[in-house]
Formats: C-alpha cells, structure tokens, sequence
C-alpha cells in the first residue's frame, strides 16, 4: 500500500484517485487546515500553484514524488524539489490533442478572419473580409515537445509546410525542417503563422523578443498556448496596433486574468480565449491513466515517465 497525498488537483477528484487506486491510501486534503494528514504521504498528486507546492511539500517530510496535473511547472519551486530529492513528473501528453487542436481553430479562424465575422454579425452587418488560405501557408513551431510535436502532425495534414524550432534540432517526420533555438530569427520571416508550444524556461523567457517580433511578415500571426512570458507582450501589442503584424490569437498572457484595461481586448485583430486550450471532457482520464502507468513503474522501481529535468525546468 502506497499512501498519496491528492490536493488541489484541478478537475481531478480524491474520489476519483481513490476508486482508480483501492488498494492503496488516499489522503485527500480539502484545505490548508487538513495538511497534518500528509505526513505520511510519499506521493503526492496535486497542481502547481506554487504556494499549495510549498505548503505540501512542508506538511509532507517523507515525500519521495510529485506528480503535479500541469503541462509546465515553471510555478513550482523546484529548487526545493533538487534538495530534497524528491522526483516531479508532470501531465505531459494529457494535453496534447487539445491545445493542438485548439491551435489549429486559431489558425483557421483568423484565415477566414471568423473574429471579424462575429463582430460584424452582433453589428448586424453584411461585411466581406479578406480572407487566407491555410493550405501551403508556412506555420514555424516554437517548441518541439508532445503538443508542439502534435500542432506540427495535425498542421502538416492540412497541407502546411511545417518549420520546427526545439533545443535539439533533430529530424521530425511531417516537419519540413527543424532548426535549433538560436535559429529562431533565421526561420521566422519565413511563417504565416508563429506557434508557440514551449514550456517556460529562463532559456525561453522573452525568447519572441521585440526583435524576433520586428522579422515577421506583416501577414503573419503569432498564435500561443504556451506561457505569456515567452513573448515580449509590448512589443507585440506596438506591432498589432501600427498593423506589423496581421494579428494574434493567445490563450496565454503575461498577466492572468487579463486586466480589463489590457489594450489586447480592444484590438480587432487579436482573438483571445481565457487559458482554456487544455479543457477537454476526456483530460481528466487520460490524467489518471499517466499517473497509473507511473504508480507502477514506483512501485516496480523503474523510471517514470516525465521526470522533469529541474535544471532545464522541463
């Protein structure tokens, strides 16, 4: 019997932990007031909101792993992780399908300017817009891991020439060509669409900088899921207001919530949803079968399945 701690575990319930795992003990916390019950926990199964980590790894001296249900784990303190030796795995995979195809629904919907259209329809204005073709259009992929990898299947069997960007510029099947990070400004002149899918990083921080910005085409847009923090935020707001750039459709922003006075909600060619890439109805199954698959590899004493490096914080 392994005893786990589950807490502030986004949409994934104790119960449902629990009925998955009936031979082992589950210790659900519903509040800061019931920590003392994790003293025993050797696992833990819970978000990343870095205060709730800092409390249970305390409240918690015999902890071994932490499974956190998010993608990134740029919030959590994993310095704290590194001295103590306690191994992180995060949700890798969980959202790949998703966010991918929320990515592909940015795209398509600025191609046919569909933003424009719903703007014009509670107008009650019968209006043409220019619209693109997505077909041999150039997508550049910032970001080559499970959903950059996924963006890159499904943008390539739509007929778009697909140029990755990743750490290790190794060859990707469907991918036209993959360069290494430092090549980022070589390759972005050449998309209609920049996607990013990495993770936050002191390497990624700032990476679309105001210069990577200023070598886009003024057709292009820069679509993200990722981390607000990977794009200089004013600088892309400069080039969308003086039209250097034809739009952006973000999930993610530098602050969250987006402050209403935030001049992104007023720009016409800007389409934004509320870091909802990653719903889905069926995340939280797939959540469950990755932390199943490695409760028994740590029982087995083998190697799990995304251990973050915390040096490279991914």
């Amino acid at each position: 019997m392994t005893n786990i701690v589950v807490w502030s575990a986004f949409r994934t319930s104790p119960e449902t932990v629990a009925e998955r795992f009936p031979t082992d003990r589950i210790i659900a916390i519903a509040d800061e007031n019931g920590l003392g019950a994790a003293a025993d926990a050797e696992v833990a199964f819970g978000g990343n909101n870095p205060r709730r980590v800092t409390l249970l790894l305390n409240a918690a001296p015999k902890l071994r792993w932490y499974h956190s249900v998010g993608a990134g784990v740029d919030t959590v303190p994993l310095s704290e992780f590194g001295k103590r030796g306690i191994v992180l795995t995060n949700n890798s995979g969980s959202y790949d399908i998703q966010i991918a195809e929320h990515v592909m629904a940015f795209i398509f919907a600025a191609s046919r300017q569909l933003q424009r259209y719903r703007d014009h329809q509670r107008a009650r204005e019968w209006k043409d817009e220019q619209h693109q073709e997505v077909r041999d259009a150039t997508i550049v992929v910032f970001g080559m891991g499970s959903i950059g990898g996924e963006v890159a299947r499904l943008a390539a069997a739509v007929g778009m020439r697909v140029i990755g960007v990743r750490r290790r510029a190794t060859a990707t099947a469907g991918v036209s060509r993959v360069v290494p990070t430092d090549r980022l400004l070589e390759v972005v002149g050449e998309a209609d669409y920049l996607a990013i899918t990495a993770p936050l990083t002191p390497a990624t921080r700032g990476a679309v900088s105001r210069e990577v910005i200023s070598r886009l085409k003024p057709t292009a847009w820069i679509v993200n899921i990722a981390r607000g923090a990977i794009v200089d935020e004013p600088a892309m707001i400069e080039a969308l207001r003086e039209q250097r750039i034809a739009g952006a459709a973000l999930d993610v922003f530098g602050t969250e919530p987006l402050p209403p006075e935030n001049p992104l909600w007023s720009l016409e060619n800007v389409i934004i949803t509320p870091h909802a890439s990653g719903d889905s109805p069926r995340v939280g199954e797939r959540t469950i079968a990755l932390f199943a698959e490695n409760l028994r590899r740590y029982k087995a004493g083998e190697p799990l399945l995304n251990q973050v490096d915390l040096a490279q914080g991914y």
